[in-house]
């Protein structure tokens, strides 16, 4: 087992690779886009409206997301008028409820299920529908908008409030989108949290080779004749 062996975090005056540098407390292991450093997920956001055309370009850039087989598995349900939208945050805990207001928009993540692999989604499903998420959450950035995926939700009841099949779909999770606000408006416990968030160090999360010793050898290459 060899763990990572990484330089020094990558400074502003980094000469290869995309230009980086550090984002509050994020500071990155090796060089990055800033796209990656400056997203994050906030909780205050102003209350402006978002577009119906911004959001196609999120869910656009969902779209092109990868998935196995080409199967895109996963589907977006989203609110932006008053009647839906109160709709919509019914379906969030109530903790979230109280910040989730300020946001332009709320949209629901669901993944459908395989029904040839039995009565839940595949992991290769949920797994292609996060890297949906990821795509959206990367445009919304570029346009000038946070997205904030919420997981804590009375998915039960989702599926009635919003006419889902149970059957059919799994609901994974709430995306909050719109303009940052000012921590000062959210409570105070919330706004004490309102920053961007480190991550573990590279050192933590990767290393080359297997985790442990192998059970078994590897198989003895075979030769053709």
């Amino acid at each position: 087992m060899q763990s990572l062996d990484l330089p020094p975090p990558a400074s502003s005056k980094a000469t290869s690779g995309p230009a980086v540098r550090a984002y509050g407390p994020r500071r990155p292991d090796a060089p990055v886009s800033p796209l990656f450093l400056e997203r994050w997920s906030p909780r205050a956001f102003d209350g402006s409206p978002v577009t119906r055309s911004d959001l196609q370009t999120l869910f656009e850039a969902a779209r092109w997301a990868p998935s196995s087989n080409n199967t895109q598995p996963w589907r977006f349900l989203y609110a932006v008028e008053p009647e839906d939208r109160e709709r919509f945050l019914a379906g969030l805990s109530r903790a979230n409820q109280l910040w989730a207001r300020g946001a332009g928009a709320i949209a629901y993540l669901l993944v459908r299920r395989d029904r040839s692999a039995g009565p839940d989604p595949s992991p290769v499903s949920r797994f292609d529908a996060g890297a949906a998420w990821m795509s959206l959450a990367l445009q919304a950035e570029l346009l000038g908008l946070s997205a904030h995926a919420v997981g804590g939700l009375d998915r039960e009841r989702v599926y009635g409030l919003l006419g889902v099949s149970p059957e059919e779909y799994e609901v994974l999770i709430a995306i909050v989108v719109g303009r940052r606000g000012r921590p000062q408006d959210l409570p105070a416990l919330l706004a004490e949290r309102e920053r961007p968030s480190p991550r573990r160090p590279l050192r933590e999360i990767v290393q080359e080779g297997p985790m442990a010793p192998p059970l078994q050898p590897p198989p003895a290459p075979q030769s053709y004749s």
